[in-house]
């Protein structure tokens, strides 16, 4: 079908051309973001106010098809916080440590903890986790800063955010762009991450394992001497480091190591000093100040057991569902909706316990900093969404103020359908393209502004090369998560990984590069064949 193209056409792709290479040039892309969409609209519409009033419509027609996703951010976030505040975060991950006995386990382990809890809470909040509790333990057992840093940030920045299986804050961005079910992106997405993150796993332990060492607790402190400023930044594993730690938007808020320093229980770690610092010289004070010290290891100690708890019957539960008909099968929003109920309720019940007197003062307290830094994190998301929806035909007439049973333009299809003929129609050229376009999309360093780009183009491109678009917009999210999410380059996330583990980011960036981009490669290709 031959489709006639108008100046807005090509004012909308010229705006395309110069998001990406801004990202290029590793620049925010809110300007030519807000820019293209004005300008998209007043060559469309030949009127200056509908110009103007479509960089207001197109945010907002954007957060309103994606608050569901900030209220889950903001509600998690909260959730965390509560946890924080008793130390019953550190606690959850103690256990592990009793099995890093060598290089190979604590390599291993360190893998398996930090895609768990980045899985479910996102991996910022895990780099500080992992950072205060296991990575001393697995320097101590021989294996190396470099293989550490490699092992987080390929589980967690990479595996666990690009699936974001829990959540399902990419695959909604990534499905909403492409107009797919985020269900059927979401179980792609899981599949090719895993592909790409086992991949890169096995390589960096081939490459790493002549690095490692006999246990020993001397190379615990030759790690803790390096330098405590490497490439300009705190290296040091304390919370003042991952704190003063740039997040880049699609991750959670990183706190640091020692989140709880200021609570009494953290861990149940420095009890007497913080008594010490706490208590009157009286002895009945003293008394009253240990009994409630121990209390509130106990009640960290039992939210430490109930939340991994409560999410593994939430994973149990979808399951069930999805392999049987005896509950239901929750989809996309039902799913979302679940996670956000039970991060409520943790919320509750962890701030009853930390705060009885001022509990509903503390709950709504860490309800806003979640919800403050929900539009931190992905508030720059909204005017680059309102771009590359105002065109697409569903969410373009609102944005341009057209009429109720006005149809909307069609602008990016439109352009895909008349470069087709120029195109190579093969599948395996299509999806590398937008496995590409997904990594230059990740290099201004975040892992989630690229993908109603990527998503737009797999619902565009998809059609045209006999592809499932779900397919497509999952490549896309692949690429631009493990580039910007934190395993490629060195001003994202990374940073924070590197840090901790005591290596320069550029290094760890470089030495991840090979393993990360095999597995890319190899996940495009199987994807292609098998979906």
């Amino acid at each position: 079908m031959e489709v006639n193209l108008t100046a807005a056409h090509w004012v909308y792709l010229a705006g395309i051309l110069v998001i990406l290479a801004t990202m290029m040039l590793r620049k925010n892309i809110v300007v030519p973001a807000v820019l293209g969409t004005f300008l998209t609209a007043f060559v469309f519409s030949d009127s200056l106010v509908t110009g103007l009033a479509s960089i207001f419509n197109a945010s907002l027609v954007a957060a309103k098809e994606l608050f569901n996703i900030f209220l889950i951010i903001a509600l998690v976030t909260a959730m965390l916080g509560a946890l924080r505040q008793m130390g019953a975060d550190r606690l959850m991950v103690a256990p592990f440590r009793k099995v890093m006995r060598g290089g190979t386990s604590s390599f291993l382990v360190l893998a398996a903890v930090t895609y768990m809890i980045s899985l479910f809470f996102w991996p910022t909040p895990a780099v500080p986790l992992i950072g205060a509790v296991l990575i001393p333990v697995a320097i101590r057992a021989g294996l190396s800063p470099m293989a550490v840093g490699m092992s987080i940030a390929i589980c967690g920045q990479g595996m666990a955010l690009s699936a974001d299986y829990i959540i399902k804050v990419a695959p909604g961005l990534s499905a909403t762009a492409a107009g797919v079910d985020p269900d059927v992106v979401a179980d792609r997405a899981l599949v090719m991450s895993l592909i790409v993150g086992l991949t890169a796993l096995i390589i960096t332990w081939l490459t790493q394992r002549r690095n490692m060492r006999a246990p020993s607790p001397e190379l615990l402190t030759e790690w803790e001497s390096r330098a405590e400023h490497e490439n300009g930044r705190s290296t040091q594993a304390d919370g003042d480091s991952a704190g003063s730690t740039p997040v880049p938007s699609g991750t959670l808020p990183g706190t640091g190591a020692a989140g709880g320093s200021k609570v009494l229980v953290t861990a149940g770690a420095n009890v007497g000093v913080s008594v010490a610092e706490r208590v009157d010289t009286d002895d009945s004070s003293m008394k009253a100040t240990v009994d409630h010290v121990f209390k509130s290891i106990r009640a960290a100690r039992t939210f430490a057991v109930l939340v991994p708890l409560a999410y593994l019957a939430f994973i149990v539960y979808l399951l069930i569902g999805k392999f049987t008909d005896i509950v239901p099968d929750l989809k996309g929003g039902d799913a979302a909706a679940m996670v956000g109920g039970i991060a409520a309720l943790i919320l509750f019940a962890a701030a009853a316990t930390n705060d009885k007197q001022g509990f509903f003062e503390t709950t709504s307290e860490h309800l806003i900093d979640g919800l403050v830094f929900a539009f931190k994190a992905m508030g720059i998301v909204l005017p680059i969404a309102g771009f590359f929806f105002i065109g697409n035909g569903d969410f373009s007439a609102q944005i341009l103020a057209l009429p109720a049973d006005t149809a909307g333009p069609t602008l990016l299809f439109d352009l895909v359908n008349a470069g087709q003929s120029h195109l190579p129609q093969n599948p395996f050229v299509t999806s590398f393209a937008i496995l590409i376009i997904g990594m230059i999309a990740g290099l201004e360093g975040s892992g989630f502004s690229g993908l109603p780009l990527t998503g737009s183009l797999a619902g565009a491109l998809g059609p045209a090369v006999g592809m499932d678009p779900a397919t497509l917009a999952a490549i896309g999210q692949m690429g631009n998560i493990w580039s910007g999410g934190g395993t490629l380059v060195a001003w994202s996330s990374l940073i924070a990984v590197a840090g901790f583990a005591r290596v320069s980011v550029l290094d760890l960036a470089r030495k991840c590069f090979i393993p990360v981009c095999s597995g890319l490669v190899l996940m495009t290709i199987v994807s292609v064949l098998i979906f």
